[in-house]
């Protein structure tokens, strides 16, 4: 194998052990997860700024484009709310092999929304991954607010990954990145204000530990990790990329048996549902490979 191939496939192995790592993150920061997604953002935003600003590189979009992309980061912005309130009223665990339900969800509203026809496969790989989270939901039942905002995270990526597909065609990923980090941030800054004038939610303020974590959320976690992903997509297959992409439940489960000892309060139906979801996350990859192969061939 190339020297430089084998550095890209470490690449996508350290952008995929850094998703996993999110969720750890978010149940370490002491913030609700409206103001840990709210910081997240505008530190990310405000990162990304400054290396833009310094490498004289700032994107420049005609307006109409910068409120589709922005309108994609405050989807973002809302899948982040869910997956770390999914994380906060449950546990990492759940939270990610949740978050492994966008191909199920992305298999039914494709079609819908891009007015494909269906494929039978997918659906009978999604039919494997409803199973899974039935199981999952014997766990419990503490758990099962955290499960439930966990699906609709789920729904919400999987909508975005869609429609993000349709707008980026002709699009750099820097100023894709760009505007949705700034999007997201927009959008969190009026849930914020909503919350705390309409709602009473009282503002918090991270501690010094928190800055730290969030740093780590906001750099490692979300810019590199799309960096990483973008330049390995230089020399590797958007299938590949996307295959390595199916570990990242099975890191954050690992890193959060291992130093948040998790494992007491998993069992064995949730281990069940977990394989049954991780098998139809695996098999529509397997389907999909198949798909990119005749592609290739005719």
């Amino acid at each position: 194998m190339d020297a430089n191939i084998k550095k890209d496939y470490i690449k996508l192995n350290i952008s995929v052990l850094l998703a996993g790592l999110t969720g750890i993150l978010g149940k370490l920061i002491d913030l609700d997860a409206l103001y840990l997604v709210w910081y997240r953002l505008f530190l990310s935003f405000a990162i990304f700024y400054v290396i833009l600003f310094f490498i004289k590189k700032l994107p420049q979009e005609k307006f109409k484009d910068v409120l589709k992309i922005c309108g994609l980061g405050a989807l973002l912005g809302l899948h982040f709310l869910f997956f770390f309130a999914s994380i906060k009223y449950a546990n990492v665990a759940i939270g990610v092999v949740c978050y492994s339900l966008e191909g199920f969800f992305t298999a039914i509203l494709e079609p819908v929304i891009c007015k494909q026809p269906f494929h039978v496969e997918n659906l009978l790989c999604s039919v494997i991954a409803v199973f899974g989270i039935s199981l999952i939901f014997n766990i419990d039942p503490h758990f099962h607010f955290g499960i439930i905002l966990g699906i609709i995270s789920a729904v919400l990526i999987a909508l975005y990954t869609i429609l993000n597909k349709a707008i980026a065609v002709d699009k750099s990923p820097k100023n894709m990145l760009f505007y949705e980090l700034l999007g997201g941030a927009l959008f969190l800054s009026f849930a914020v204000l909503v919350g705390s004038l309409i709602f009473g939610v009282r503002f918090e303020f991270p501690t010094l530990i928190d800055w730290s974590y969030l740093f780590i959320l906001g750099f490692f976690c979300t810019i590199a990790l799309y960096i990483l992903q973008i330049q390995v997509l230089r020399t590797l297959s958007a299938f590949t990329v996307s295959l390595y992409g199916n570990f990242e439940p099975i890191y954050g489960i690992l890193l959060a048996i291992l130093f948040l000892g998790e494992g007491k309060d998993l069992n064995l139906s949730f281990y069940l549902g977990m394989g049954l979801i991780l098998l139809s996350v695996f098999l529509q990859s397997f389907v999909e490979k198949r798909k990119y192969i005749e592609k290739i061939v005719r």
